[in-house]
């Protein structure tokens, strides 16, 4: 599944970054840290919180203009959500190696705040 979904999916290397959909689990998210700025849309809810007529929309999806690049830790789950999406009509690529490779090439990563 994943294979195919990438055979139809714009694939965003690391370094071309431009904006971020982050769709692992939000355990992963406190655990590891996040890409500054990115937003958290867990892979089983993105197609709920990008569709307007949905109950479950998210106005951070209705921003004109704006270029969301979905990612995962090693871009499986993002592939496949970004194939979905596109699927649903919206435009939306993936961040080709994910998360992992991120932090492995310097890129920056915020850690959440933690409650005490």
């Amino acid at each position: 599944m994943v294979a195919a979904a990438r055979e139809k999916i714009e694939e965003i290397e690391t370094p071309e970054l431009i904006a971020m959909v982050d769709v692992r689990d939000i355990r992963e998210r406190q655990r590891t840290g996040f890409i500054p700025g990115s937003v958290h849309a867990p892979s089983g809810m993105i197609e709920f919180w990008v569709d307007s007529d949905s109950p479950y929309y998210r106005d951070v999806f209705g921003q004109d203009g704006k270029r969301y690049v979905l990612h995962c830790a090693g871009g499986g789950r993002s592939s496949l959500a970004a194939a979905t999406l596109q699927d649903m009509g919206f435009e939306a690529a993936h961040l080709r190696e994910g998360f992992s490779s991120w932090t492995e090439q310097g890129g920056p990563v915020e850690q959440p705040e933690t409650r005490g």
